[in-house]
Order: C-alpha cells, then sequence, then structure tokens
C-alpha cells in the first residue's frame, strides 16, 4: 500500500496489495466448497442472521471472496464522498467496528496515509483471525490491533479515534442494541463517524435512524446529506447509491454468476463535531438523459428538487452529462 502526501479519492476495487494476500491464502480452495459456504452465509443473512455463521478459516476465506469486493466498493464511495467535503481532515488514528476481515480499514488506509494507528474490533473470532493475516502483508496494517469480543462491551473499553468507521454492523442488533451503539460510536468519535449498511429500505431506515438521534444529540452531517434536517424522501422511496464492480473469475465461481460485473447497493451518512464547510446537493438518482433537457432528481439545502437542465444552456448540459448518481453537485444549477 503505497504512501502519498496527500489524502486521495480511491476506486472502488481491491487494491493490489490486499487483492495479492487474498489470492495467496486461496491458493490450494475448493470453488465448489467455497461457494457452498458462501451461499450458507448469504441465505443466513438474507434471513436475519449475523456473522456468527462464520465459524471456520473456511468460512471466512468464503465470506471474504463473496462479499470483500463489494463491501470495499461501498466504503470507498462512502470515504470518497468524505473526502470531497472534508478536503483538509488528515486523521491519524482508525476504529473500525465490526471490523470482520478488515475491509473499511484497507480502504481508508488507501484514503488517508496520515493515518498511523489502526484499530478494530469484532466478535466473529474466524474473521478476526483472517483479517490479521492478511494485513502482516501490509507495511501499514501489519501492527493494527484488533479486539474480538462483543460489540458495545469492546467499544466500550476502545481509545476514541479520529476516524470510526463502522459497516454493515448495526443491522446485526434489535432497535435497543442500535441505539446504545449509536451512542457508543459517537462517544469514541473524535472528528468523524462513518456508518454504511446495505442500500435496502431497511438498511436506509436504520441510517436514517442512527442519523435523527445523533443529530438530536448535536450532531452534523458531513454526506450524501446537505443539510441537518430531515430527511425529505417519503415511503416507497429510499436514499441509497451504488457501485459497479468487477468480477474476478474466482469471484464468479463462488458467487454462481454469470454476469461479469456486480452492482453494490448502499446506503451511509458521516457525521461530525462540527458544520461542514460547503453544502452541494447530491443525486439522488442517475439523472435522465432526454433531447431536450437532462433531468436530475437532486436532494438540496432546501429539501428535494427535479431539476431540469435545457440542452440549449450548453456549459450546464455539458457539466451535467457527466453526472453520475451520488455525487456532490452545486446547490444553483
Amino acid at each position: 500500500m503505497a504512501k502519498h502526501d496527500k489524502q486521495q479519492m480511491i476506486s472502488p476495487n481491491l487494491p493490489a496489495e490486499l487483492k495479492a494476500a487474498l489470492d495467496a491464502r486461496l491458493v490450494g480452495v475448493s470453488r465448489s466448497d467455497a461457494a457452498g459456504r458462501a451461499a450458507r452465509i448469504s441465505e443466513s443473512y438474507r434471513g436475519g442472521g449475523n456473522s456468527g455463521i462464520v465459524r471456520s478459516r473456511a468460512d471466512a476465506l468464503a465470506y471474504a471472496l463473496a462479499r470483500m469486493p463489494a463491501t470495499y466498493a461501498a466504503v470507498a464511495a462512502s470515504l470518497n464522498a468524505v473526502v470531497e467535503i472534508k478536503p483538509d481532515f488528515t486523521p491519524q488514528s482508525l476504529l473500525d467496528v465490526g471490523a470482520g476481515p478488515g475491509t473499511a480499514t484497507w480502504a481508508a488506509a488507501e484514503v488517508w496515509p496520515s493515518l498511523d494507528r489502526f484499530a478494530s474490533l469484532d466478535a466473529n473470532a474466524a474473521l478476526r483471525d483472517l483479517a490479521l493475516e492478511l494485513a502482516r502483508d501490509s507495511s501499514r496494517l501489519r501492527a493494527m490491533a484488533y479486539r474480538h469480543g462483543d460489540a458495545h462491551a469492546t467499544l466500550a473499553n476502545a481509545e476514541a479515534a479520529d476516524l470510526v468507521i463502522a459497516s454493515y454492523v448495526i443491522g446485526e442488533m434489535d432497535e435497543a442494541g442500535q441505539r446504545e451503539l449509536a451512542t457508543l460510536l459517537w462517544r469514541k468519535t473524535r472528528d468523524t463517524l462513518l456508518v454504511v449498511e446495505p442500500g435496502t429500505p431497511a438498511g436506509y431506515a436504520r441510517i436514517i435512524a442512527l442519523r435523527e438521534q445523533l443529530i438530536a444529540a448535536g450532531v452534523h452531517v458531513a454526506a450524501p446529506c446537505p443539510h441537518d434536517g430531515r430527511c425529505p424522501l417519503r415511503q416507497p422511496d429510499w436514499c441509497h447509491f451504488t457501485r459497479r464492480l468487477p468480477r474476478s473469475q474466482a469471484h464468479k465461481q463462488v458467487k454462481g454468476a454469470g454476469l461479469p460485473f456486480e452492482d453494490e447497493k448502499f446506503s451511509y451518512v458521516a457525521l461530525t463535531h462540527t458544520p461542514v464547510a460547503r453544502r452541494p446537493a447530491r443525486l439522488l438518482a442517475q439523472p435522465m438523459v432526454g433531447k431536450a433537457e437532462i433531468t436530475a432528481k437532486l436532494c438540496s439545502s432546501n429539501g428535494l428538487n427535479l431539476v431540469r437542465i435545457p440542452r440549449r444552456t450548453k456549459a450546464a448540459y455539458a457539466r451535467a452529462r457527466r453526472w453520475r448518481w451520488g455525487d456532490a453537485v452545486p446547490s444553483e444549477v
């Protein structure tokens, strides 16, 4: 993992160092066995289960092969949004809660070369062991501290960090547990907290509940929302984003998929202690490009807007053609 002079926007693809470390541990692993394990893990998650279904090293490798690329893509996109909104943020310490195989830690390390202290927490011993194996191949992450235990108990005893990430973890708890975890997460956050969940209505609902709880405690939203007010969306609509990532041959085999790509839908919120300097609008869907105009669905500081950019406004039209779902764009278009 190369060091850079400043934070940077990163690709949704696994970094070369992580991919090499994972590939090295997959040598000799039966793809059919991994596929069967991945299918059982996915079935458990769909049925409301949790990472407890991952019990062995073989389970952990199957989980990493099936889920690490998509999770990394979602976290990378969310971190890129933080970089765009907070370009001067240079965290030195990271706390990765519900870290699993360390996916979010690898993404954050790619974004911020300023990070030099990495702490991770997870209740799953098999995923912790795999995370430490993978980290040994990284000059920056090999000293990562990784505590194994219940999320609430380990988090309560953890040191605060500049950047705290909780990705795909709060859905494993009941409503009371989610509220308690939200309070603990913020208590351990010196500057910025990022929470990522699946881009489903249920995942969005969990993000919104945490967002409202912490705003009531005086927290400010950095991304994706351009305001600290109530979400303007109403059912059946929900705020989510998507990232397309290529599938390797091994990834296709373990997922039982024929397509060479995967679309990962996710919802997220980044929260800070102080208001951010700029509040751009956010594209909540891919703009519709027509012959006469481009129509875009924006969340802005004054609520939900459907804006139309006529073709005759050549410069604005040309800019809007480059817009992509999830982008931050000027509030005045």
